[in-house]
């Protein structure tokens, strides 16, 4: 059997409440578990501890069963140092969006063109000042 230990959504509607279970992987989500091995609530300010509730022998019993944390569970396990820290890779987190990339562009654009504005007329004064003295004399 297939174990994961997952969290099932409780609570109402935009009122968010999971309980960390152990259950079969091809069961539903909300619906059936083998045991109850603590609570999440992410409507709780981050450095509550009332915000995550874990049964931590239990959890290293399933553990030890063979049963796989989700990825919101482990980083949970992470954070009370129950796992070591997995390197995660997400190569785009850091690129920006088509939108702001276009942005740049046109940022760097306007910053280009400013700084030929600044330059050009600066190296066509000495030209223009030795034409009119020319024409003077």
């Amino acid at each position: 059997m297939a174990m994961k230990i997952r969290l099932a959504r409780g609570g109402s509607k935009k009122r968010p409440f999971y309980a960390i279970v152990a259950a079969d992987s091809r069961m539903p989500r909300d619906g059936r578990f083998i045991e109850k091995l603590g609570t999440y609530n992410p409507m709780l300010p981050k450095d509550s501890e009332d915000r995550v509730k874990m049964n931590v022998e239990r959890i290293k019993y399933w553990l030890g069963e063979g049963a796989q944390p989700t990825d919101r569970v482990s980083r949970m396990l992470e954070a009370a140092g129950e796992l070591p820290k997995k390197d995660r890779n997400n190569p785009k987190k850091g690129t920006p969006g088509k939108a702001a990339q276009a942005r740049a562009e046109e940022k760097a654009a306007k910053a280009a063109a400013a700084e030929e504005a600044a330059n050009a007329p600066a190296e066509e004064a000495p030209a223009e000042v030795a034409e009119e003295a020319a024409a003077e004399e």
